[in-house]
């Protein structure tokens, strides 16, 4: 795009930015039906995006997940089955052209100078941790440095912005993980539909992460059986299903009570909320659109006393265990037995700079 915009940072200047996974503590999948939820970022695994000054525009394909050069038709064949047909470079063009169209929309100037853009990710693939939103979020980020317009697209907006970009590709989304990947930290998000409709964006509060109790991330090698999670709940939702629509609002009320339990440090109240909702996904959607192998990561944590539920839609749950040490000592002997993986989660702080909290309509 042509214009008069602020200059490029330093000719040398190399730009990177991470972002999180996401876990749905309370509320999903409450998020696209103008509900609350309360997301956490976690440092366990991340994406990054790598910008730097060129002469040509260039996005950089991965050599793992934007594989084109096989050894066989075998080779390409297993590659596809496992990975899906799709890397991060779609993800990387979709954000710029997402970034462009709303800089000229909204008369935001930027200077033509091009640059090469390449990412990084260790984000399972699909385990319900958002990768993709990663490396659109970070690749986001980079953009909004290196044209120097970071106090120009308030943070509220960006999560949208984010989620346009995937639209552009078909994955059908919500908000909640771009909103907690844009802010990073503990997150409480209501997304009254009122303020959704005036303002783009739903109201989003940061909360301390020392509120948290220690949790665990069950995740399996090949969580492929994951179901077709929104297929038709969001039809029947739509269609003004009254059990669809009731049991999506007792999710959404969920993250409010859990907002109050964690200020209160409730945690056997915390505990009861994240199995009430998994039970209610679970009601609404039924055993088959779940999958019996991300039922079972559920199950495991459930038999030795964890409190259970999906991080998103499926693939890894997040676990809390009550009982403390012990306990938490039975859930890491359940998962081995079971074949999963279980980790402790490392929770990543708030990720806004000054600038970022100068463009919040709070601040202003």
């Amino acid at each position: 795009m042509e214009g008069n915009g602020a200059p490029p940072p330093p000719s040398a200047a190399i730009i990177e930015h991470k972002a999180y996974a996401r876990i749905g503590l309370l509320g999903n999948p409450s998020d696209v039906y103008y509900g609350r939820t309360i997301s956490l970022n976690i440092s366990n695994f991340w994406a990054s995006v790598r910008l730097e000054p060129s002469s040509d525009l260039v996005i950089v394909p991965h050599p793992t997940h934007d594989l084109v050069k096989f050894t066989s038709l075998s080779h390409l064949t297993n590659r596809l089955e496992n990975e899906g047909y799709y890397g991060g470079v779609r993800l990387l063009m979709a954000t710029c052209k997402i970034f462009t169209k709303y800089c000229k929309e909204q008369g935001i100037d930027l200077h033509n100078n091009n640059f090469s853009i390449s990412y990084e990710t260790n984000i399972p693939r699909q385990t319900g941790l958002s990768g993709s939103s990663a490396i659109v979020c970070a690749a986001f980020s980079c953009l909004l440095d290196f044209y120097n317009v970071r106090d120009k697209i308030g943070v509220e907006i960006r999560p949208q912005l984010i989620l346009n970009a995937e639209k552009e590709l078909g994955i059908v989304a919500g908000l909640q993980d771009r909103v907690a990947q844009v802010y990073g930290g503990l997150v409480y998000m209501d997304f009254d539909k009122e303020k959704m409709d005036k303002y783009g964006h739903g109201n989003y509060t940061e909360l301390d992460t020392s509120l948290l109790p220690p949790l665990y991330l069950i995740y399996a090698e090949n969580p492929s059986d994951s179901g077709k999670v929104h297929s038709t709940v969001r039809k029947r939702w739509l269609d003004g299903d009254k059990f669809i629509i009731s049991s999506m609002e007792e999710v959404a009320n969920l993250a409010l009570e859990g907002k109050t339990a964690l200020l209160e440090k409730d945690y056997s109240k915390l505990a009861t909320l994240m199995n009430q909702n998994f039970d209610l996904r679970r009601r609404m959607f039924g055993d088959a659109a779940l999958g019996g192998l991300n039922i079972e990561m559920v199950e495991v944590g459930r038999r030795v006393g964890a409190a259970t539920k999906f991080t998103g839609s499926g693939g890894a749950v997040v676990a809390f265990c009550p009982d403390g040490a012990s306990q938490i000592e039975l859930l890491e002997e359940a998962c081995k037995k079971s074949g999963f993986f279980i980790q402790s989660v490392k929770v990543v702080p708030s990720l806004l700079n000054e600038i970022d909290i100068r463009t919040l309509s709070s601040k202003k």
